[in-house]
């Protein structure tokens, strides 16, 4: 009888939990920073006054006071190549980024060191992306074939050391198949799993259920075919739910099959306000503790908004950013083009 009652009181207490309610947005309140000389793909929010970015002509830096002030740093290797970075992740103490193009240069950052840590040469080398889980020991980046398959990197001593995996166990590409370096955020993770998503010739959505060692791969509805479609951005709010967007780089304004949600952790996805707007953007993000309600997009064509899982958008911003990243409900950071900026929602 106790039992009964317990369970009873279970159930009334979940059938009485309100569901979130989303909040509504017309516009958003936007503050930019002016970082000069630098186009920042890549940034690491780590709270409300916290950001890093690493971006072009080997800059590098960070503000702690909600961006009164900035250290920035400008780097070389060798004193003849100016890297150019487009991916950032944090492990521990220590920030990690990535230089596209030949030669691939993994740096990692203290806030007063710059060290190359991993290397790559090879005519078709190119990172992406990359990322930590939330243990700091294992690592993921992600880049373009040099071979029959996705180049990828793990680390398990978070980012010491980093393997390249063997095209035996990675994900094959079909030719043409690639990354897009645009915002760092073609990778999500949520516990240990990790998903990467493709463009090109192909946009499709890789699983990894064990630190990036194995894969699954799903097809997606995304506009894919040429070197300029697919995949631009990926964003899981638990291992079921999540987000892909992109579409055309050379076609920003259009709108068709550049947005789709999964509700089987991957497997299969459905196109959402297909022949609607947005458009065009780099990057996906749901917002934390919303319960996978609301979602911000943002790209060269602007800053958009959802309170309905991705189903429907507004646009808030005209501003252009390649990125945002979030630190909590109410706080997010976004990088563009020789700025940063930053909003705060009510």
């Amino acid at each position: 009888m106790r039992f009964l009652l317990f369970v009873c009181t279970l159930l009334c207490l979940f059938s009485c939990k309100k569901e979130y309610q989303p909040r509504n947005f017309s516009a958003i309140d936007l503050k930019e920073f002016k970082i000069d000389g630098t186009s920042i793909r890549s940034i690491k929010a780590i709270d409300k006054n916290t950001v890093y970015f690493a971006g072009s002509n080997g800059k590098y830096g960070f503000t702690k006071d909600s961006g009164n002030s900035w250290k920035i740093n400008t780097i070389q290797y060798k004193d003849s190549i100016i890297p150019n970075f487009r991916s950032i992740a944090r492990s521990g103490a220590y920030f990690f980024a990535f230089s596209i193009g030949n030669p691939a240069l993994l740096y990692k950052f203290s806030e007063d060191t710059a060290d190359v840590i991993y290397t790559e040469v090879h005519k078709k080398v190119f990172y992406d992306a990359i990322a930590f889980f939330d243990d700091d020991l294992h690592g993921i980046a992600i880049g373009d074939p040099t071979e029959n398959c996705a180049s990828i990197l793990l680390t398990n001593d978070g980012g010491n050391s980093w393997n390249k995996l063997s095209c035996k166990k990675a994900p094959v590409f079909k030719e043409g198949e690639a990354f897009f370096a645009a915002s760092n955020t073609n990778i999500a993770m949520v516990n240990n799993v990790v998903w990467i998503a493709s463009g090109g010739k192909k946009a499709k959505v890789y699983k990894s259920l064990d630190y990036g060692n194995t894969w699954q791969s799903y097809d997606t509805p995304i506009v894919q075919g040429i070197s300029s479609q697919g995949i631009y951005s990926i964003d899981f709010v638990d291992t079921n739910n999540g987000i892909i967007i992109g579409g055309d780089y050379t076609n920003p304004l259009e709108n068709t099959a550049n947005k789709a949600i999964t509700t089987d952790g991957g497997k299969t996805w459905q196109l959402v306000s297909n022949h609607k707007n947005p458009n065009y953007k780099s990057c996906v993000q749901y917002v934390p503790k919303t319960n996978g309600k609301e979602i911000f997009a943002v790209g060269k064509t602007g800053v958009s908004f959802s309170n309905d899982a991705g189903k429907n958008w507004i646009k808030v911003s005209k501003n252009p950013y390649y990125s945002i990243q979030f630190v909590n409900k109410n706080v997010a950071w976004l990088s563009g083009n020789n700025k940063i900026g930053r909003i705060i929602l009510n």
